[in-house]
């Protein structure tokens, strides 16, 4: 506790010098944004119209080089003397952790946005959580109608450790890292509702979406990004649990509301218990996994990570990049009997789905994962151009 307040502390008063940006034609609003890119030689920010921007180049290094000691919230893994890692038996690596010698190689003209997720942080926000406990014996055909006022929630304009805020900001550095002169857009879920990864024409605007823990999207988010993929862009996903359960966007009251999954439904007059995941079906064939708890242990296990929240393999066109051989012994877990939980590719019509199969927060600083994690964007991201 002592070691996570005073990284806050911290964070907050060497990061979040916070500022106000006119928001651009793709928005209405205005959002509090952090100087994390400003100084950035070459640097170029697409749709500033939620997120974070801006902050001097010194910052972002630190945060690279001191990946042994920021403590990240979340059970992460801590980073090891191992140097080798592979992909797959056909993919070839670019680099070993101690040898970066990849900085630059990162097609100049790649247009990447991160995506923060702002809805599910909301979820978290003292609002859904405290009604699924208090409702926790409620079983099926039961209707609610009292403390509904909690499936509501003021979306957070704030990084959330439960919805990869720091994770996003160590990332957005770490690509600015390894590619100097790429485009990099910071959005929240409400630019994707909207469809700012478009241009007018329906074309993709990004090459490449990074997505990290969206959990908690919109019908019209989960549609745009299947619509992005669709379009030929590659969507990478850190983090198990997405697209778990489906939200409506206020726009005009910057809220969201609980629609379907996390087991329960709402009308906005009562509350009842229904499905898990939202979309499992449609996911899995176009996002290739689907989500799973429980996990006992990974053989393999080149980051030392715990298990959290993690996805697995769900659709036989998934190409297999890294198995962490996963065992499921059924305990405490949604799913009953073995389940492949491995970092992957699936191609879906003109575009690709990356997915880790982790949840990556926990190991974003973990020196192995971070090298990983830059051979895979170097190796697949950068053909997006191709």
């Amino acid at each position: 506790m002592i070691i996570f307040v005073l990284f806050t502390f911290l964070f907050t008063n060497s990061i979040f010098a916070i500022s106000e940006v006119q928001a651009t034609a793709n928005s209405s609003h205005k959002y509090p944004v952090t100087t994390i890119l400003d100084s950035m030689t070459n640097n170029s920010v697409l749709n500033r119209s939620s997120m974070f921007v801006g902050s001097p180049l010194s910052i972002t290094k630190e945060l690279r080089n001191t990946n042994e000691s920021i403590p990240i919230p979340g059970n992460e893994g801590q980073a090891t003397d191992k140097n080798d890692y592979v992909f797959s038996e056909n993919k070839s690596e670019i680099s070993t952790p101690g040898n970066n010698s990849h900085t630059g190689e990162f097609g100049k003209k790649v247009k990447i946005a991160l995506v923060m997720p702002t809805f599910t942080a909301a979820a978290y926000d003292k609002s859904f959580y405290l009604f699924y406990n208090k409702y926790i014996d409620v079983t099926t055909g039961v209707n609610v109608t009292t403390d509904l006022n909690l499936l509501s929630s003021k979306v957070t304009k704030e990084p959330s450790s439960s919805a990869s805020g720091f994770a996003m900001l160590y990332l957005l550095g770490n690509l600015k890292w390894i590619s100097p002169e790429s485009h990099i857009g910071f959005l929240g879920d409400q630019d994707i509702d909207r469809g700012s990864i478009f241009r007018s024409n329906g074309s993709n605007m990004y090459d490449v979406i990074i997505l990290g823990h969206q959990e908690y999207v919109t019908q019209k988010e989960y549609e745009n990004l299947k619509q992005f993929v669709s379009n030929g862009g590659t969507m990478i996903i850190l983090d198990g649990n997405v697209f778990y359960a489906e939200v409506k966007y206020h726009s005009n009251k910057d809220t969201i509301t609980l629609v379907k999954g996390h087991s329960w439904a709402f009308n906005g007059k009562s509350a009842w218990r229904s499905v898990n995941e939202r979309w499992q079906n449609e996911t899995a064939q176009w996002v290739g996994s689907n989500y799973i708890s429980g996990i006992a242990k990974f053989s393999n296990n080149p980051f030392d990570y715990l298990p959290h929240e993690e996805q697995y393999i769900t659709n036989p066109n998934d190409i297999i990049l890294l198995n962490y051989n996963a065992t499921n012994t059924g305990l405490h877990s949604n799913k009953i009997g073995s389940a492949v939980v491995a970092t992957y590719e699936l191609n879906y019509q003109k575009g690709r789905v990356i997915a880790l199969g982790l949840y990556s927060d926990d190991i974003i600083i973990n020196g192995t994962f971070d090298r990983y994690f830059d051979n895979l964007i170097l190796q697949y991201a950068m053909h997006s151009k191709d």
